[in-house]
């Protein structure tokens, strides 16, 4: 009979393995990324710390503030909300990707001739949830821009500046 081995008395608990990490394949601004991504992370902390995109902001962590707005295939979504290998096969876009080289995305230039930041924080989130919300092409009306941008909350206040950036580009320059 074999004897049993088994861990001295008052041993700490054995330490489980670290889950092994997942292949995840993502176009990013255009460019194809193929990585190993441990499933609990994030698609705001793959953006931030693992690829050096720090346009998108870290703001509440909970979907609340909309600072880390990105696109996926075109769509606006809240990064901090969703696991980076949800995403294999997906297009993303961040706000460093809008441009074409050095000319900015028309809301780009939008948000600038209208002063439509302050401090900053929140203006690639506002920027992106923009460009997804023109793209949905739900929006008619000043309040429909309105309503429809108020995921995205701005601390300082630039709220009258953002939304004539959005409505200039979305209704055209006013008469």
């Amino acid at each position: 009979m074999d004897p049993k081995v088994s861990d001295p008395p008052n041993a700490p608990p054995a330490i489980a393995s670290k889950p092994a990490s997942l292949a995840l394949s993502i176009r990013l601004n255009g460019k194809l990324h193929e990585l190993d991504v441990e499933p609990w992370v994030t698609l705001l902390d793959l953006l931030r710390d693992r690829l050096g995109l720090t346009g998108t902001k870290k703001g509440c962590d909970h979907g609340q503030c909309g600072a880390c707005t990105v696109l996926r295939d075109g769509q606006r979504i809240n990064s901090c909300l969703t696991l980076a290998v949800m995403h294999n096969g997906r297009n993303i876009t961040t706000i460093e990707g809008l441009a074409n080289g050095e000319e900015l995305h028309p809301l780009q230039k939008s948000f600038v001739a209208n002063d439509a930041l302050q401090c900053g924080y929140c203006t690639p989130g506002q920027i992106c949830s923009a460009v997804g919300l023109i793209a949905e092409d739900q929006a008619r009306t000043i309040d429909d821009v309105r309503e429809l941008m108020s995921g995205n909350i701005c601390r300082c206040g630039a709220y009258p500046q953002i939304l004539a950036a959005v409505c200039e580009v979305a209704f055209g320059p006013k008469s």
